[in-house]
């Protein structure tokens, strides 16, 4: 082998495992994204089953038809209110 040769050689390898150990980096970061996503999602999901639990709670507890249609009013303001911002 000539120097030059040896010489690509060295640096062909320097740029190869670079980038072997960048893509191990990315790969660390996008695992713990998912891992961040998948605890947000679990929240959002225990969430929305408390506050489908305490409608269902309202709902029964109530009486009359005005109740609902009170809280079916609230929930469109929220909505708006949301959608406005």
């Amino acid at each position: 082998m000539t120097p030059l040769e040896t010489t690509l050689v060295v640096v062909l390898v320097v740029l190869l495992s670079l980038f072997f150990i960048l893509c191990i980096a990315v790969m660390v970061i996008v695992l713990q994204l998912l891992s961040t996503v998948k605890r947000i999602a679990a929240k959002a999901e225990a969430t929305v089953d408390t506050v489908e639990s305490a409608a269902t709670e309202v709902l029964h507890d109530t009486q009359g038809r005005l109740a609902f249609f009170k809280l079916i009013r609230n929930i469109i303001k929220l909505a708006k209110k949301r959608s406005n911002k």
